[in-house]
């Protein structure tokens, strides 16, 4: 196990019924808010208008920020920046899911900051003060209310790029507030938590039990309860293990003392970076041609995630049969559920492909379990086709 420092202040107020919290948290930040949400699905659900209430009577003026795309824009981060600065905002409320957190997170930190707020995406400079920001989840997947983690688009350069920039002082997460999320969104949302396990799983680090059995609790869950809120998005409880273990997957309890990969997710963000495809989405498709191309690098991680997850039979065969069924029953997994598993399911053929490779690698190889280059990355983007 490597040393390691462990913090996170996110207080997590989760369960039905906790978005009452709310007005004791607003009183305790300050009276002018920016809230911050994407399309009309808030307003429809009637979380908009709770919301409003309850910051009305914790004496808030609260101005909006609409709009913050899927995959989300700097464009729309700055828009947020010039609001908190013309209108002297306290704090800053993102409602929504992992786009609208991370877009608030760039706000926040943009703020202070007297230069471009792309800087801290493009390893120019790093966040040295932030607005406070809360956050009403709606959706299971990124884990970004409980981590200081923010990846935004640069649609003009057509970079996508991710930041370290500031931790969420509170985040709500009510179950009910997910029933809502569409099919195609829920889908998305369990494809992401496993890829975020998966980037923290496969590593070289020797003697971390609790951390890999942590990991493995983690993927179990979401597949024991993947159908089960398919087929009845209102399974609160089936809701609640998904929205927890969206949380538990990124906010910083599986790296501890792990070196981590993240080079799939560098793939993706290439690929949503020049089409503006589903992030869950381009995941499940790369993810399992990520883990063809590289699991030789360590057979035995891959032997161990097939026999504890998937629970693939070892009886008679080599490590690379018993790695090899552990990945076709990843793929089987997203296909099973409705996820996408080709480029192709996109319209994404190979006319941008090196250029995806490239915009992958733009500050050089990316992942620790296998070093990719950009000639890599483009192999693994070739697979996937």
């Amino acid at each position: 196990m490597n040393n390691f420092v462990y913090y996170n202040p996110t207080q997590l107020i989760f369960g039905k019924g906790q978005l009452s919290m709310l007005k004791e948290k607003a009183q305790q930040l300050g009276t002018t808010v920016l809230m911050v949400y994407g399309g009309g699905s808030i307003k429809r659900s009637g979380l908009y208008d709770k919301i409003l209430a309850l910051l009305s009577d914790a004496g808030c003026r609260v101005l909006e920020l609409p709009g913050v795309e899927p995959n989300p824009r700097l464009s729309t981060v700055k828009k947020g920046i010039d609001i908190c600065r013309q209108e002297g905002v306290d704090w800053i409320l993102a409602v929504g899911g992992g786009s609208v957190i991370d877009a608030s997170k760039a706000v926040a930190v943009g703020v202070p900051y007297e230069g471009d707020v792309w800087d801290f995406y493009s390893r120019k400079a790093t966040p040295n003060g932030a607005l406070p920001l809360g956050t009403v989840l709606t959706l299971a997947a990124t884990g970004s209310e409980m981590n200081r983690g923010s990846v935004i688009t640069n649609w003009d350069t057509q970079e996508k790029h991710g930041a370290s920039t500031t931790f969420p002082t509170f985040s709500i997460l009510d179950p009910e507030n997910t029933f809502t999320v569409p099919r195609d969104q829920t889908i998305y949302g369990m494809s992401d938590i496993l890829s975020h396990v998966f980037e923290q799983y496969f590593t070289h680090t020797t003697e971390i039990p609790l951390q890999t059995r942590f990991a493995e609790s983690i993927m179990k869950t979401v597949i024991e309860n993947a159908e089960r809120v398919l087929a009845n998005p209102e399974d609160y409880d089936a809701r609640a293990n998904i929205l927890y273990c969206g949380t538990m997957a990124l906010n910083g309890t599986l790296p501890v003392g792990v070196t981590t990969d993240w080079a799939t997710h560098s793939i993706e963000h290439a690929v949503s970076a020049v089409y503006d495809i589903p992030h869950g989405g381009g995941l499940a498709i790369i993810f399992p041609k990520w883990m063809r191309y590289v699991y030789r690098e360590n057979v035995s991680r891959f032997v161990r995630f097939a026999t504890e997850v998937w629970n693939v039979d070892p009886t008679g065969k080599t490590d690379d049969e018993v790695a090899l069924e552990g990945i076709a029953a990843t793929e089987a997994f997203f296909a099973r559920i409705g996820a996408p598993t080709r480029l192709a399911d996109y319209q994404i053929g190979e006319e941008k492909l090196q250029v995806m490779a490239e915009k992958a690698t733009p500050f050089g190889p990316i992942g620790n379990f296998k070093q990719l280059h950009s000639e890599d990355v483009a192999q693994i983007l070739r697979m996937a086709l």
